[in-house]
This record gives C-alpha cells, sequence and structure tokens, in this order.
C-alpha cells in the first residue's frame, strides 16, 4: 500500500535521498525547504513531487503548506520533521545570540511545527508515523557546537515525549540520528569546526572517522534504508527509539 509522506527541508541532501527513495517505492511525497532553487528543481524531478518553498519556522508559511497537502493527499501517514541546520562554530563565550536563535529556530522549532500539524492529523486517523532527524551530536557533547547539539538533544526529548502522548492513538514517533554524512552540509560543518578548532580540515575529517567503530562516514541512502523500514509493516511496535546511523560513535573528541 502506497504511503502520503511529508518530509521537511526536502529539496536537497538527506531530506532528497528520503523523498526519491519513499517515490522510488510508490509512495506520494510533498516536501518544502526554504531553498527556493533547490524547491524549483525538485519540483521539476521525474518522481512528481509536490514541492513548495517553506521556512519552517515560519508558522504561516508551514500553515500554508501543511494544510494544502492535507487538501491533497487528505492525510498523511509518515512525517519527516528533516530541516535543520548546522548553525555557527564557536566557543560560547564568542557566539552571537542571533546566531543562536537561528540554529534553534530551524532544528527545534522547525521541528515542533511539523509534528503539531502531525499529530492533529494522526491522531484522528488512529495512525501514523512521525519521524524526527536528530543526530549523533544529540547523544553526545561536542566542542564548539553548543547551538546545535543543544537543539538535537531536545529532539531526542521530543520524540520520547510525543511518543508517550501519542502511543494510545495508534501513532509512532521515532528518531534517526544521523553520524557524519557525506556531502555538502557536512563539508561546510568540516570548514567551521575546521577553523573553530585552530585544526586543517583533513584533521577534523580523521576525528571523524577515528571517533567511531566502523572507522567510517555515513551516507543519506543509509538513513533512507532505516526511514523506509521505520515506515514498515515490519516496525509497527517500535516507537520512541532515537537508532543511531553512525558506525557506533565511540567519541566525539578522539
Amino acid at each position: 500500500m502506497s504511503l502520503r509522506v511529508v518530509i521537511t527541508g526536502g529539496a536537497c541532501g538527506i531530506g532528497l535521498t528520503l523523498a526519491r527513495r519513499f517515490a522510488g517505492r510508490g509512495d506520494r511525497v510533498a516536501l518544502c525547504d526554504a531553498d527556493a532553487a533547490a524547491v524549483e528543481r525538485a519540483a521539476a524531478d521525474p518522481a512528481g513531487f509536490l514541492a513548495r518553498v517553506a521556512d519552517v519556522t515560519d508558522e504561516a508559511q508551514m500553515a500554508a503548506f501543511l494544510s494544502g497537502v492535507e487538501a491533497a493527499f487528505g492525510g498523511v501517514d509518515v512525517v519527516c520533521a528533516n530541516a535543520g541546520t548546522g548553525g555557527p562554530a564557536g566557543r560560547i563565550e564568542d557566539l552571537e545570540y542571533d546566531a543562536w536563535q537561528a540554529c534553534v529556530a530551524v532544528n527545534l522549532h522547525g521541528a515542533f511545527l511539523a509534528c503539531r500539524w502531525a499529530a492533529r492529523v494522526m491522531r484522528a486517523q488512529g495512525a501514523g508515523l512521525i519521524l524526527l532527524t536528530t543526530s549523533t551530536s544529540g547523544l553526545h557533547g561536542v566542542p564548539h557546537r553548543s547551538p546545535y547539539v543543544a537543539a538535537k538533544w531536545a529532539l531526542v526529548g521530543l520524540t520520547k515525549t510525543l511518543a508517550m502522548e501519542l502511543g494510545p492513538a495508534g501513532v509512532r514517533v521515532n528518531a534517526i540520528a544521523p553520524g557524519a554524512v557525506e556531502g555538502a552540509r557536512m563539508e561546510r560543518v568540516v570548514q567551521m569546526e575546521a577553523k573553530a578548532a585552530g585544526l586543517s580540515e583533513d584533521e577534523v575529517r580523521a576525528i571523524y572517522v577515528k571517533g567511531n567503530s566502523l572507522r567510517t562516514w555515513v551516507t543519506a541512502d543509509d538513513l533512507a534504508d532505516t526511514a523506509l523500514f521505520l515506515a514498515s509493516p515490519a516496525a509497527n511496535r517500535i516507537t520512541g527509539q532515537v537508532l543511531a546511523i553512525d558506525g557506533h560513535t565511540e567519541s566525539m573528541v578522539p
């Protein structure tokens, strides 16, 4: 049976991979992203996404996007609260409050708006899956990344709490926690962290590799594999869980 899937931050990176993988098995996919050019490309994808420009921190924009999805799909089966940003890197005493707020707004407040809508629709349906994208940074402390880490830890708490709230209504809530994911976004993070720590970019990459048991980065497809499993009947009894797809992080600062 095909599913109705909504993905925030869905026009590039992890989100776009999720969208393509769900659509590739016949699911209907709606996505939003703040990057208008990326949304235009996604709208032209042969997969036939319902793609809209929306800033996940803007309540009115999200309401317009989500009401459009509900009108088009008549409900929703999977909501991936995936939109995120790496935020600033630096010692906490050197961070600007505006940068802190912007990072937390995208990673946490954006997830709240997506989850609030999903909860209303799914509770009425008596079924559904909410899947949040946190990070291994939401399971470990990371020097020089305090706003991002704080927001991703908050998503773990949100996952656990919503699983409790919505479980009696037949709605499952889980999170995936990516490690270092190959791609342009992670390269930007490496550049920021190298500058903040006074290291070369190669040294930062080596730290990420050394810090996990499999000594490797992961791919967006690794994450999509887990998302598709969690959306399948095989995962019907899995809720309130945070699944790390990271090669098993031993240390964020080896």
